[in-house]
């Protein structure tokens, strides 16, 4: 049986994905700017032997619903966001094996700089850092940025192609595995001869610069992406490692799985050089009455109107200015894509969005007992061709605590997740292997 990989998902923030469960007097969400709420955080999840801790970011605010910021600030719809990178050291000083997923938008930094952070990190971390590659969506982010408007998504895109084979030429191409000698008797640290500048002329960046860090243990960070437009599947088929899919129906999903991977195949690529991760919520008691009473509870503090300032920011259709049985129009938009494309297939009005937003977002939670849930988990596994999921946070950290007591023994009682930690960086324990394959891009640039 496929073991299953499972990953956290959280954001250095009030109000995450399951917008106005902050308020639940169980949730611990108002602590996020305490250095011990995350440490503890990460114990937490190495104890439950999960792979990682997956952190979003946003860079701008949520101004698109009723065209302005007021609600999203009034509920905290992911403001206020404090910097994610900056909570790793301390989380990995405290751990020995969970890995982390870091969200960094690249259109609005350097290369340069960009790749010393992630060296810096995957260092720190001995190998246990992961990228989230985003271009960001948010017009209020560009503006924030000096600019009138952000760039096209589709040309984000091709952005994103370029900003990738520059860091890629620092990570891999800079230095030598045998550049740094440390030799104490002749007082050489390196070897000038095995580090050489990295010269590259891309249409959106150039750079002609020695990377400022020595190989660290992955060099290029574990890459994950989730983009699901035609574009982004794209994109995720020639750099992606671990693809991060929101739910939907399986034979839905298991077409995107299969399309990712193939885009994968004609870049060259192995189909299973890239995994499927999906996004779920789940709500989970000892018995489906319990279960079912808990979320009730749960429901009880989700915010209706926070969950449609998100949702009206990731399309970038003003949701505030329809009326509740209102057909949502498919009028195209620099957002996200691929949520606008499953608005126009679903004839979505505001009434039925909010139907599905039973804890204020569209992720509809596997509620039931431990075995009810991971005969999800399984169908998923079978029936889409995922490898994993990514579980959100609701009320926290009782969320994690429930699934870890509840569902973690069961899916190993039935074969189907790990009992210990394998050794090494975040992408051997995933991948078998410290260092992205030959069959990767990043390959093609590296010393000698």
């Amino acid at each position: 049986m496929k073991q299953l990989r499972l990953t956290a998902f959280d954001m250095n923030c009030v109000g995450h994905i399951q917008q106005g469960l902050w308020t639940h007097p169980r949730d611990r969400s108002a602590d996020y700017t305490s250095l011990d709420h995350w440490v503890g955080l990460a114990k937490l999840l190495e104890r439950g032997l999960f792979d990682g801790l997956f952190l979003a970011d946003i860079l701008g605010v949520y101004d698109v619903f009723g065209a302005a910021p007021d609600a999203a600030i009034r509920h905290a719809v992911q403001v206020p966001v404090n910097d994610p990178l900056l909570l790793v050291p301390a989380m990995a000083h405290a751990t020995t094996h969970l890995g982390f997923g870091v969200t960094a938008n690249l259109s609005y930094e350097p290369p340069y700089l960009f790749a010393r952070r992630m060296s810096t990190l995957d260092h720190l971390t001995r190998g246990r850092i992961g990228w989230n590659i985003v271009t960001g969506y948010l017009d209020s982010a560009a503006r924030a940025m000096g600019l009138s408007h952000q760039v096209a998504h589709d040309d984000r895109y091709d952005v994103a192609d370029d900003y990738m084979q520059a860091v890629y030429k620092l990570w891999e191409g800079s230095w030598a595995d045998d550049a740094v000698r440390a030799d104490r008797a002749t007082g050489r640290y390196a070897d000038p001869s095995r580090v050489r500048a990295v010269h590259h002329r891309g249409p959106y960046f150039q750079l002609d610069g020695i990377h400022l860090s020595e190989p660290s243990p992955q060099r290029t960070p574990l890459l994950y992406q989730a983009g699901s437009s035609a574009r982004g599947r794209r994109f995720a088929g020639q750099h992606a490692e671990c693809v991060f899919l929101n739910g939907g129906p399986r034979p839905a999903v298991a077409a995107h799985v299969a399309a990712i991977r193939a885009e994968a195949v004609r870049a060259g690529r192995g189909a299973s050089d890239v995994q499927a991760h999906v996004g779920i919520s789940v709500v989970v008691a000892e018995t489906e009455t319990l279960a079912q009473a808990k979320l009730a509870d749960y429901r009880r503090h989700a915010s209706p109107e926070a969950a449609l300032v998100h949702a009206s920011a990731s399309m970038g259709i003003d949701l505030a200015a329809y009326g509740m049985d209102d057909p949502i129009e498919a009028v195209p938009t620099q957002a996200i894509a691929s949520n606008l494309a499953a608005m126009a297939q679903q004839g979505m009005t505001k009434r039925k969005l909010l139907d599905r937003m039973v804890l204020g977002s569209r992720q509809v939670p596997i509620t039931g007992t431990a075995s009810q849930v991971a005969d999800a988990l399984l169908a998923w596994s079978a029936e889409a061709d995922v490898d994993g999921f990514i579980l959100s946070r609701m009320v926290t950290p009782e969320c994690f605590e429930d699934f870890i007591e509840l569902v973690v023994p069961e899916l190993q009682r039935r074969g189907a997740y790990k009992t210990e930690y394998a050794p090494g960086t975040l992408r051997r324990k995933l991948f078998g292997t410290d260092q992205l394959p030959g069959t990767h891009p990043a390959a093609e640039v590296r010393f000698g």
